[in-house]
């Protein structure tokens, strides 16, 4: 239960690993629950936050969404060659001191030989009866040819030949889809001329694309990660790369003010607050709401705040999710708000498995919340099926990296670790791995909205007054940015591409 006095007891939470299971229940126990709940992400109505940015307090989530769903949770990434070297990449070498692109084609290189020399030896048994013709490798007999060489199609000749290099990712991707060793290699060798992280938009997103075909190819998917000996950048050196794509591009703060909005509109007459935050992160989306609860006429609220966190993001933070407690339990108490924080630590398999999945809904249904809000990428990656996948990938991120290019210089060595260190894994892992280890599952919010309408939710439309917050802070980015509300929800995009929505439901 939330403390009924107004000390602050933050720093006692208790943090616990959980099974899912054990989440669920732990969720659901009677005994638990105090008077209102949420389940959230986001900004306030009727209250004004603090513009500034809170470096003293707190550094940047890995996530657009510290609520129920995530847009950047990666707490590390791979660093990734411009060309497929490792020379351009010194912190990144193999066990070989190859590539990752001279890593996997080996192993497929390996593979299409294997194939070879299997039917070079069911031929073997053709040579007594017939000759073998000519230098092109082909075995006549009985009216039949087989041949060794595997041929390219034309319609392949004619997209190298063409050289355009979004075609050819798509090209490569189909091909790497139907298990064309041969067509995929010989793309992904035009490919390697064509990619750059120092090149135009399409070029930096196409080279860590490239990386994704090449272990997806190889069937390595994650564990291509184990076989490179990458040089992870270290906790400050990759918070300061999350906050300085925090601060030129408004994604964090469209989630952050948009849900925080929601949640202080609903909550604008109660004495007790208790959020569930299903991706905590560095608990940064808290700190405005905080500051602004504490200037509410009559007296802040209790406040309690439960942060379920994937256990890798510790290496983000620099530590476990006591971090976060202290973190905002310092700031509560220095605004005068009575606070308590509990962490509760998952599996990264488990909150994600629970995060796509009706199962949440209903957990959260079951709380009786007063509001629940959702900030997710307005992408298809969940379901459709690879090469759809692999598109739908292309066109989202190749708008994140647009909008990056008008914020920084294409030789701006903080672009590129932002890019790599921020956005690049989540790609791979997108592109490279399927099952369990494929982590980075998004949903357009029209499957979102008839999902919570099952669950028994009711649309909460955000307020005008977010949509004239949010509109105020686009102010001070590029005018490419764009907001749009619909049905009581709004979306950020970048020119004609949707890039994030968020709504609240009850």
């Amino acid at each position: 239960m939330t403390s009924q006095n107004h000390d602050n007891i933050g720093g006692s939470g208790r943090f616990v690993r959980q099974s899912l299971e054990e989440l669920e229940s732990y969720f659901l126990d009677a005994s638990y629950n105090p008077d209102h709940y949420i389940s959230c992400d986001g900004e306030s109505q009727g209250m004004q936050f603090p513009a500034q940015t809170y470096e003293q307090h707190c550094r940047v989530d890995s996530s657009i969404a510290s609520g129920s769903y995530s847009f950047y949770n990666s707490p590390s990434a791979v660093s990734f060659s411009s060309n497929g070297s490792s020379s351009t990449q010194p912190d990144c070498v193999s066990d070989t001191n190859n590539s990752i692109y001279d890593t996997c084609l080996s192993v497929s290189r390996a593979c299409s030989l294997d194939c070879e020399n299997d039917l070079e030896n069911k031929l073997g048994e053709l040579r007594p009866l017939q000759p073998i013709l000519g230098p092109d490798s082909r075995v006549v007999g009985a009216g039949c040819q087989f041949s060794v060489e595997p041929q390219l199609s034309k319609e392949a000749m004619e997209i190298i030949q063409r050289k355009n290099l979004k075609e050819m990712l798509v090209a490569c991707a189909k091909s790497v889809a139907d298990n064309d060793l041969f067509t995929s290699e010989l793309f992904m060798s035009e490919l390697r001329l064509m990619v750059s992280v120092c090149g135009e938009p399409l070029q930096r997103l196409g080279a860590y694309m490239l990386e994704g075909l090449v272990a997806r190819l190889a069937s390595s998917g994650s564990s291509i990660y184990k076989a490179l000996r990458c040089k992870e950048p270290t906790s400050p050196e990759l918070l300061s790369y999350m906050h300085l794509l925090y601060e030129i591009c408004p994604y964090f703060k469209f989630g952050y003010l948009s849900a925080n909005g929601a949640i202080a509109e609903a909550m604008k007459n109660e004495t007790r607050i208790h959020i569930i935050d299903f991706q905590i992160a560095q608990g940064s989306q808290w700190i405005t709401l905080i500051q602004a609860l504490a200037t509410r006429p009559g007296g802040p609220p209790q406040m309690r705040i439960t942060g379920v966190d994937d256990p890798v993001s510790a290496y983000a933070r620099g530590g476990g999710l006591e971090i976060v407690g202290q973190r905002l339990s310092g700031l509560a108490k220095s605004c005068g708000v009575p606070f308590e924080f509990h962490g509760l630590a998952i599996s990264g398999c488990d909150l994600e498995t629970l995060r796509i999945t009706d199962r949440l809904l209903r957990m959260v249904k079951n709380l009786s919340p007063k509001v629940v809000t959702l900030v997710e990428q307005e992408s298809n990656t969940n379901t459709a099926p690879f090469v759809l996948r692999f598109i739908e990938t292309l066109e989202y991120y190749l708008a994140i990296f647009e909008s990056i290019d008008v914020a920084l210089s294409r030789e701006n060595k903080e672009r590129i670790n932002v890019e790599q260190h921020c956005l690049a894994r989540d790609i791979v892992n997108v592109i490279a791995c399927e099952g369990p280890e494929r982590v980075e599952r998004h949903e357009l919010l029209e499957k979102w909205r008839r999902r919570f309408a099952m669950a028994g939710f009711a649309p909460f439309p955000l307020s005008s007054f977010v949509n004239s917050t949010i509109k105020n802070l686009l102010k001070n980015y590029s005018g490419s940015y764009r907001l749009v509300e619909g049905d009581g929800c709004l979306y950020l995009g970048w020119m004609n591409r949707t890039l994030v929505a968020s709504c609240a439901w009850i």
